[in-house]
């Protein structure tokens, strides 16, 4: 397994809840679960650290990361700012070919609605916003996103087991769609950010052991 590949491993076991937060993260039962050499794993741990993922302390090794409220907060500000803009400078891009794989997503999301299956849905979630940030021409926007919202994927996972929060957020990305496609720039970057503080409302209202 390459460190890549443990990385993977790591995030869908954070993403899922199979690792929560504050449990320690010892390297040997790793290794025995990857079969990946000790330096790999080592490896692997540093660099979810610097993605937020992982907590690293002397005496005490590898933990997943605890995130309070007011980082939630503070993450979530930033995110709509920097995912307002891009749905603005994709609006206004003449890309017609990436606006219209916009759409197939949007109508795959549509569909996976109705079937109220949440995991797949925030597969095509992320798919959805990737698009967004591909559309706006801006390389910066993915390093800066990523740092936002790798040590949220397991909140995020957990909002969409509502089919009453996946109905809502499909709503605002019909709409956020629809003005990006027709090139409407200043209502696509207000509906997303309306739809970033919607994410926020929704995960503030998550019990707070779950942060």
């Amino acid at each position: 397994m390459t460190t890549d590949e443990l990385m993977d491993w790591a995030r869908e076991n954070i993403r899922t809840g199979r690792f929560a937060p504050g449990q320690r993260l010892i390297e040997s039962d790793i290794i025995r679960e990857t079969h990946a050499s000790r330096n790999k794993v080592r490896d692997a741990l540093q660099r979810l650290a610097t993605e937020g993922l992982v907590a690293i302390e002397p005496f005490r090794g590898a933990s997943v990361r605890s995130i309070n409220r007011d980082e939630v907060r503070q993450m979530y500000e930033a995110r709509m700012a920097l995912e307002g803009f891009a749905a603005h400078q994709f609006a206004a891009a003449d890309n017609d070919e990436l606006k219209q794989e916009l759409k197939r997503t949007q109508q795959e999301m549509n569909d996976w609605v109705k079937r109220g299956d949440h995991e797949h849905f925030a597969k095509l979630n992320s798919k959805w916003h990737k698009i967004i940030i591909d559309g706006s021409g801006n390389q910066y926007f993915h390093q800066f996103l990523a740092r936002l919202t790798i040590p949220l994927y397991r909140l995020l996972f957990l909002t969409f087991y509502s089919k009453e929060r996946i109905a809502v957020a499909n709503d605002d990305h019909k709409k956020i769609t629809k003005a990006i496609v027709a090139g409407n720039a200043d209502e696509a970057e207000a509906l997303m950010r309306d739809h970033v503080r919607n994410g926020l409302k929704a995960l503030l209202e998550l019990d707070a052991r779950q942060l």
